[in-house]
């Protein structure tokens, strides 16, 4: 089309081609410049692709709605948390009660804390109540047994919600009271207590499920506080898994800037000392094979630096689930550190869905049932 033919187009009120102004230029009719066609099928593609993008993110924006916002997760997972987290708690006070006194009381007065301590946590009305009492011995038993009765309503799920708060603020009261004895398992496990509040942790193998059962005092999930709850919950179980997987993976990637992980022989070291190598005959059974070493420590290196990615296919996950459980035995046995291991345990718990742990409950009951009858004669 001519400079001419473009006016005359424009002047007699016909829409003028721009494409075709534009494939072929005023002064050359017989231009093959088919750029147009071109752009406009890259368009096509273009506009394809973006669709197909949106309605991707669409979905998963869908999906992840329905996840937080239609029902609890891990219900089963989080009452195995609870009840571990209990135990573990329970545990630590009953194994340390015949030296509290020396160890927490007045018998750990050299220490100096007594007078001024370490931690900032004894000066916070809330978390006092253990330091106050350090220098009387009854007060002090009273406070401790009193820690692990409610260590024991932890475990039961008794008035979780009400409990809960009292037994954090008196165990964080009781591990800073004396800085020397403890460690970062006592760190992760203050962080998973303060989690676990805003889940429903009581809802599944507690007193406070079979009193809601009993009594019909549920939420509707329809209503304001139902939501909220679901929110909460949910929002909670992303915490903990996300505070678990950056245990591991930080852990990991420590471990392999040092040249002991990096070469092999990172494990024999503690496990040769006497305040790690609890069992002597164990330590040096593992410890005199080499390649049992290399395995010992690469392999732990490994399986935290891929638990993140086991977890993302069922067959996977069974197989990391399974490692990082023999992985923290070995550390509760080998290293005498079954609590800490404990709480690591007790926090995988809710990567295991809701319907393993019912089918697991209900082969316990069968085979409870069925020891039961065959003990009667029946």
């Amino acid at each position: 089309m001519t400079e001419k033919t473009w006016a005359s187009k424009a002047d007699i009120g016909e829409e003028p081609n721009h494409e075709e102004a534009f494939l072929t230029p005023a002064g050359n009719e017989t231009s093959n410049v088919e750029l147009p066609r071109v752009l406009r099928f890259l368009q096509l593609i273009l506009d394809g692709v973006g669709v197909r993008a949106y309605l991707s993110i669409q979905g998963a924006c869908r999906r992840a709605s329905s996840w937080l916002f239609g029902s609890k997760h891990a219900l089963y997972g989080l009452a195995v948390t609870r009840i571990l987290l209990g135990v573990a708690g329970l545990g630590l006070l009953l194994t340390n009660f015949r030296t509290r006194l020396y160890s927490f009381a007045g018998g750990a007065a050299w220490n100096g804390e007594m007078a001024e301590p370490v931690s900032d946590f004894p000066k916070i009305w809330v978390f006092s109540f253990f330091h106050r009492s350090m220098s009387n011995d009854h007060l002090y038993t009273l406070l401790y047994l009193l820690l692990m009765f409610i260590a024991v309503l932890i475990i039961v799920g008794w008035r979780f919600k009400f409990v809960l708060p009292v037994y954090f603020c008196l165990w964080v009261g009781f591990i800073e009271a004396n800085d020397m004895l403890g460690d970062q398992g006592d760190n992760m496990y203050r962080i998973v207590l303060l989690l676990l509040y805003f889940t429903d942790a009581a809802g599944k193998w507690s007193l406070d499920a079979r009193r809601r059962a009993r009594n019909g005092e549920t939420f509707s999930r329809d209503s304001v506080f139902g939501q909220l709850g679901t929110v909460f919950h949910n929002l909670a179980v992303i915490g903990l898994a996300a505070q678990v997987i950056l245990v591991y993976t930080s852990g990991a990637l420590f471990k392999a800037g040092g040249e002991p992980w990096a070469q092999g022989w990172a494990v024999y070291h503690p496990l040769a000392t006497t305040r790690f190598g609890t069992w002597p005959i164990l330590s040096e059974l593992i410890t005199s094979w080499g390649p049992l070493v290399a395995i010992g420590t690469l392999g732990s290196l490994f399986m935290q630096a891929a638990f993140p990615f086991l977890l993302l296919h069922r067959v996977t996950r069974v197989i990391g689930l399974i490692g990082i459980l023999g992985f923290h035995l070995a550390i509760a046995v080998l290293m005498g550190l079954p609590w800490f291991s404990l709480t690591m345990v007790a926090v995988d718990s809710i990567f295991i869905r809701d319907v393993t742990w019912r089918g697991i409950a209900e082969r316990a009951r069968f085979s409870w049932a069925a020891s039961r009858l065959s003990s009667k004669g029946i």
